[in-house]
């Protein structure tokens, strides 16, 4: 038992989002390959759904970027480091890296990060602040965009010969992400639940608001594309949290309100089971303005056999088979955008059954979950062999 390789992920909180889905599948699929699985957050909503008889959890304010917390939490981990001899420590961001960082330096234990976005950095403090995701013993990047953009921008950090860098490619539940994990009758109720037109072509844009993720571009192609002739019925859904983000989500309601779509754009804030919404529409859009370090949403919506429409930037440009699995629009342009939503809404069933099976099998080939898990532990193994 005490052979077994003991792994501790610390995360800032467990929410929906992709860093922390991975984080909670992999933590989960350590117990079930042989090592003991460890893991620290300050909360969030997935904690509830941890197994308590396989994932050891401790809660410590590590979303905290209070110097004096990260010195404090480091010293928490160090113990916990020792107390559990963990062998390897993962973070997933920054503030929980640095007091990853400190305790790994006082214990020698292996450090692993995973290098989740791009970062924004204006100034040489925070981009030395943001240089603790390239300061362990192996970092990993979700993408080949996220690999380019730390060679770009933190070369001088990598330049240590015992640190390694290499890309790991995020993965989805298959199994849950599946059309065959839908059954008619959730369907239905989350239809009547939302009270969606299923007569008519739904265009779903899911992901918390706010700027960056393209909600502003979304609604300006959605009026241009109302304003042309011989276009379907359609309507579509906005699906996301604001996140105490109120002022942001007043302007998008006034843009509504401003071009006459209140009758076409539905807000929901949250969805419970995303397959379910990713079944309801006919076609998913990923708007983001900002490069996407993987493009989850892209990934999410193939695995359900849903066309996708994202912008020509960041990972989603390696997610997507180019007019197979999904088109492209040219970032930040909603004209662009309303032209590739008019060619979608112009393709008759099939073409769009075809998409939705070409997107599956992507997804299946390079993006499964278990596959990320298993090369993730292989590395482990690598490092403390």
């Amino acid at each position: 038992m005490n052979s077994k390789i003991k792994v501790l992920q610390v995360i800032p909180k467990l929410g929906y989002g992709g860093a922390e889905t991975g984080c909670y599948d992999l933590a989960h699929f350590l117990s079930e390959n042989n090592c003991r699985s460890y893991l620290i957050t300050s909360g969030g909503p997935l904690l509830k759904y941890i197994k308590k008889d396989k994932v050891k959890l401790f809660k410590l304010p590590v979303h905290s970027k209070n110097p004096l917390l990260i010195i404090l939490n480091s010293i928490f981990i160090t113990f916990i480091i020792l107390f559990f001899n963990i062998s390897i420590v993962h973070a997933r961001s920054r503030a929980p890296a640095w007091s990853c960082l400190l305790a790994t330096k006082l214990t020698r234990r292996k450090f692993v990060t995973t290098f989740h976005g791009t970062y924004n950095f204006n100034n040489s403090l925070k981009k030395f602040y943001n240089s603790v995701m390239v300061r362990s013993d192996l970092v990993i990047a979700g993408s080949n965009f996220i690999f380019s953009h730390i060679c770009e921008n933190y070369e001088k950090y990598l330049n240590n010969k015992s640190r390694k860098l290499l890309v790991i490619f995020r993965g989805v539940n298959l199994e849950y992400f599946s059309q065959k994990n839908i059954s008619n009758a959730k369907l239905q109720k989350q239809i009547e639940e939302w009270q969606v037109d299923k007569n008519k072509f739904i265009i779903l844009l899911p992901g918390r608001l706010t700027n960056w993720k393209g909600q502003i571009v979304f609604i300006e192609a959605l009026n241009i594309l109302n304003q042309q002739t011989y276009v379907k019925p359609f309507s579509s859904i906005i699906l996301g949290s604001d996140q105490d983000r109120k002022i942001y989500y007043k302007k998008l309601i006034s843009l509504v309100e401003k071009y006459r779509l209140t009758q076409i754009i539905k807000f929901i804030p949250f969805c419970k089971e995303m397959p379910l919404a990713y079944k309801l529409a006919d076609v998913v859009i990923s708007a983001s303005i900002e490069p996407e370090a993987f493009g989850r949403v892209s990934v999410e919506a193939q695995s359900m056999e849903i066309p996708i429409i994202a912008s020509d930037i960041g990972g989603s440009k390696e997610t997507i088979l180019k007019d197979k699995s999904g088109l492209f629009f040219k970032s930040g342009d909603p004209v662009s955008l309303a032209e590739k939503l008019k060619e979608t809404l112009n393709f008759d069933d099939t073409t769009l059954k075809l998409m939705g099976i070409e997107g599956r099998k992507n997804v299946l080939k390079k993006f499964d979950i278990e596959k990320m898990c298993n090369s993730t532990i292989a590395e482990y193994k690598k490092l403390i062999n």
